[in-house]
């Protein structure tokens, strides 16, 4: 559980953890940040990175710090007591965390299943490489060259509106299996524009379109020039199915690597020609908050399994202190719908 990975087994590893650390650090020639990959729901997810998070804020205050967050499932679950956890991980990262890109386990193993893809009996090699596939976006503009570049920072700087609305959805297009990528039309810049925006693209489970946008980075890699994406955001502006808040006008930041996605050995995910990768900041995450807060809110009215947590040196305030974090979330999210602009 969390106290385990975070207070007992934890403590016990960091000054490990921290030596290794710090000799990554200096062997880098040009430090940026840190790119944490966990998941929200088990012990060593949740307890040993929010205390990794913890120590990565008072050494490297200055630096970046991006998570990529498998979020758990709406209807499945690995662990019990993962409402815990999660809640728990939520708080600390929301004060140590500058962008956490959510994933979710059940809406990435829907895309494994679907006609472009068709994996019969998705397992987690196949989810692992999708994510593998975004994780790679993100940092493609460091490791090769392109007309638009990004940085670490440059994600904070465009998708965090406010210190806790740093929660952006994320979607990859074009998803193709080798069997059918051959049959697949030609992928142009608008349309694997337009496939990041529809649901069954997003990967975590929650209605985009039932939401409002406040921010969207789009990173495409491949051939693709600045002229086609200006053309493909004014298409989706277009749309009404699409929709941002009135406070925010331009909503968009692009980054171009010229490097296109590579597949990986025995993968059964296509390289397309080019691709974009997209993470959007959209007020529709708070259902997946509230859906976290109602499952936690359950177990905590009837102190179930709480003893664990408090066994392993954890204190009963943080329970509620979490929880308490958790609802600023949710109600900062809503109130970005109430932020009208009257002019």
């Amino acid at each position: 559980n969390y106290a385990r990975g975070h207070y007992s087994l934890g403590a016990a590893m960091m000054p490990g953890i921290e030596e290794r650390l710090q000799k990554m650090v200096e062997h880098s020639e040009g430090l940026q940040g840190f790119v944490i990959v966990h998941s929200f729901g088990g012990g060593t997810g949740s307890g040993l990175t929010s205390l990794l998070m913890e120590r990565l804020g008072e050494m490297y205050p200055k630096e970046s710090k991006l998570q990529f967050c498998v979020y758990p499932s709406p209807r499945t679950a690995n662990a019990v007591v993962e409402p815990y956890n999660a809640v728990l991980t939520t708080s600390v990262g929301s004060q140590y965390s500058d962008c956490a890109f959510m994933l979710d386990n059940e809406a990435i193993y829907q895309m494994c299943t679907n006609k472009l893809l068709n994996v019969p009996r998705p397992t987690f090699l196949h989810l692992n490489r999708i994510i593998a596939q975004v994780a790679s976006s993100v940092t493609a503009s460091i490791r090769f060259p392109g007309s638009l570049n990004c940085d670490l920072a440059d994600f904070q700087t465009n998708l965090v509106p406010y210190p806790r609305i740093h929660f952006p959805l994320t979607s990859f297009a074009p998803l193709m299996s080798m069997e059918t990528a051959h049959t697949e039309p030609a992928n142009s810049v608008e349309a694997i524009t337009s496939a990041c925006f529809r649901e069954t693209s997003h990967m975590v489970k929650c209605r985009a379109s039932q939401g409002k946008y406040v921010a969207c980075c789009l990173l495409y890699r491949g051939p693709v020039s600045p002229t086609d994406t200006n053309k493909a955001i004014n298409n989706i502006k277009t749309k009404a199915s699409i929709e941002f808040v009135r406070w925010c006008p331009t909503g968009f930041k692009v980054g171009i690597c010229s490097a296109g996605p590579v597949q990986v050995p025995d993968s059964e995910l296509a390289a397309p020609t080019r691709a974009v990768c997209m993470m959007s900041n959209n007020t529709a995450i708070s259902e997946a908050w509230q859906s976290l807060a109602y499952k936690f809110d359950l177990m905590y009215s009837k102190s179930a399994f709480v003893h664990w947590y408090l066994g392993e040196g954890m204190e009963m305030e943080e329970f509620s202190s979490a929880r308490d974090e958790l609802g600023n979330i949710i109600d900062d999210y809503a109130s970005l719908l109430d932020t009208d602009y009257n002019g």
